[in-house]
Order: C-alpha cells, then structure tokens, then sequence
C-alpha cells in the first residue's frame, strides 16, 4: 500500500477540564524524519494515542493518506499500514525475541480456521514468514540473539525489538515515543541509524524525543508543542535556534 500522508486537523481533547489538545493541525509527509518536542504535559503523547485510535478525539479529524481514521480502532488503522511503538514496551518477555516478531507478523493464515485445515499453503506462507523475520532481527541488528527470551534483552535490545515488531506489520508510517529515552549513547546512535535507514527506505517516521541531541540528528521537521497547542514547527535550524523555543519548552 503507498502511503502519501500521515494528517490532523483541528483536533480537540481535554481531560477533566485540561485542555490536551487544543485545536492541533499537522501534516507529515512520507520520507522523512519529524520529531515531536516539549515540556511534560505538551500533549505529545495525547497527539499520538489520538492519532493511532487509543483515544478518540473531541472533535477535529485524523487521515491516514486520503482516509479518515479518526473514529477507527487501532488495529483497523494499523491495517491501514501504520505501527507504534510505546514507552512501556509491549513484548512478551517470557518468548524469545524471534517468537515475538514472527507473532507481530499480520494476517497470518494458520491463525484461522480454514488455515488450520489447508496446512500446505500455510506451510510455505510460515515459512516466508520465518524468513522475513530473521531478516528483521538481522537488520536492527538482534541477529545473534533470535533465541533470547525478550525479557531477557537490555532495555536498548528490547527498544530494537520492539521495533521489528513494528516493520514485522509491513507498515509505511513508524510512530516512535522516546526511541532513544534510557538507552546508552552507542545504542542510541544505533537506534538513530537505523531511523535514517528506515527513512531511505520510503518510510515515514514520527518521533516524540526528549533528548534534542538526538533530534538535531535525524530529525528533518520538528513540531514544538505547549499546552495542547503548536508553538513552533519547521527545520531543526531554524526551530531549534529560536531562544524562546530554548527557553520556555527545552530547559
């Protein structure tokens, strides 16, 4: 599926009379990098339960290319080829992390009941399955690792996982929060190349970051959020240079 745009507009949501959200419009385009910054309490993370369907909105509308998504549940707007990922990381720790990427993988036929019954071309369809999972776990770079249980991963290894996890769906748009948060600078800067990678590939990526190391980095847009509210978006350069940027949302 080709994805030309992940997009908002004018979405609303309060929280026992907190104002969230507060009017926000956004467009991100396919290929590129966004980081999504601010003070606790911006209302980065309500923007991105809002726009992958674990909230619903009080009013404005979320579009997945020309679809509307806004009232979707997450796994139809996942099916739409959009996959995140989240700060408590969602493995299954007791499995290794090969089981985990194979069970990420969507409309598995053995899953079903007809499957069960026809097991020749669920057999070739696991089997392709299996190797696009090894080539995941091979390309962030947990190869050496397939049979290890999750749980057993440092936090770093487990962030990596939970990102084939992710690319085990087949998405074209990558929602990260804090990719690189608790990780030790060698795993981070892995986990920045990997970004750019998945960039070069045609993904479209957007990231919430606290570290501005990291967004100065990759990012190619970075949306600055206060309140509920954009305060700021466009080129790191030019964003990340304002002192009242500096100031008031990354002290």
């Amino acid at each position: 599926m080709q994805i030309s745009s992940l997009r908002c507009e004018r979405l609303k949501k309060s929280f026992d009379g907190i104002q969230a959200l507060d009017g926000v419009s956004l467009q991100f385009a396919q290929s590129r990098i966004t980081a999504i910054i601010g003070p606790n309490g911006a209302g980065k993370s309500t923007l991105l339960n809002v726009m992958t369907g674990f909230l619903k909105p009080d009013a404005g509308k979320c579009y997945v290319g020309d679809r509307e998504t806004t009232l979707l549940a997450p796994h139809r707007i996942a099916r739409l080829g959009l996959a995140r990922t989240f700060q408590d990381l969602r493995l299954i720790f007791q499995v290794s992390a090969f089981d985990n990427v194979m069970m990420a993988r969507a409309n598995q036929h053995g899953e079903t009941l007809l499957g069960a019954l026809f097991r020749i071309a669920v057999a070739k369809e696991e089997a392709a399955n299996r190797e696009a999972t090894l080539g995941l776990l091979d390309l962030v770079g947990l190869h050496e690792q397939i049979d290890e249980p999750a749980g057993k991963l440092s936090y770093g290894q487990q962030k990596l996982l939970s990102l084939a996890c992710c690319l085990a769906t087949e998405a074209k748009i990558l929602w990260l929060d804090e990719p690189v948060a608790g990780v030790h600078p060698a795993m981070a800067s892995k986990i920045l190349a990997l970004m750019r990678k998945l960039r070069d590939d045609g993904k479209l990526i957007v990231f919430i970051e606290h570290d501005i190391s990291a967004v100065r980095e990759v990012a190619e847009s970075v949306v600055v959020m206060d309140h509920g509210r954009v305060k700021a978006q466009g080129a790191p350069e030019e964003v990340l240079g304002r002192h009242e940027v500096m100031e008031a949302y990354l002290a």
